[in-house]
């Protein structure tokens, strides 16, 4: 392979942290992954994840934005959404109960995804979730 040339493409998309701005979420990812057989668990990911910053973070403030990354490759499809951060603690699943109205969030994207890695600073967290595909180098790319 040529130094410079790589199979994986990668978007990026920011969002100003308003609620209605996870459906533009949910919309990029899925024009992007049109076709794959991962789009719509993609797409409920995307969907979780943005909700997440908005509503647990300073994501979800007045000048709050979340900002998503999109990577593609014949192996992975990879997700992640940086908040804006302002919470003393990392995400995390939580196992919610039968009755609880919030937190199932996490344990849904990690019960869709093969992977989900969190990583954090003082800035924000980013939550990275990992959709591998059931094609090699060989096999052609997922979307």
């Amino acid at each position: 392979m040529h130094e410079y040339t790589s199979s994986a493409r990668v978007w990026g998309l920011s969002c100003p942290g308003f609620p209605e701005e996870v459906s533009r979420a949910r919309r990029w990812a899925r024009d992007i992954l049109r076709g794959s057989p991962l789009a719509e668990d993609a797409e409920l990911i995307v969907s979780e994840l943005s909700a997440n910053a908005i509503l647990h973070t300073a994501s979800g403030q007045a000048s709050g934005s979340f900002h998503l990354a999109l990577a593609v490759s014949p192996q992975v499809i990879a997700l992640s959404v940086t908040d804006d951060g302002g919470t003393g603690t990392a995400p995390k699943v939580d196992h919610q109960g039968q009755e609880a109205e919030h937190g199932r969030g996490l344990g849904m994207v990690s019960a869709l995804a093969h992977r989900v890695v969190v990583h954090g600073s003082h800035g924000g967290h980013t939550v990275t979730a990992e959709l591998f595909t059931d094609t090699g180098p060989a096999g052609g790319h997922p979307c």
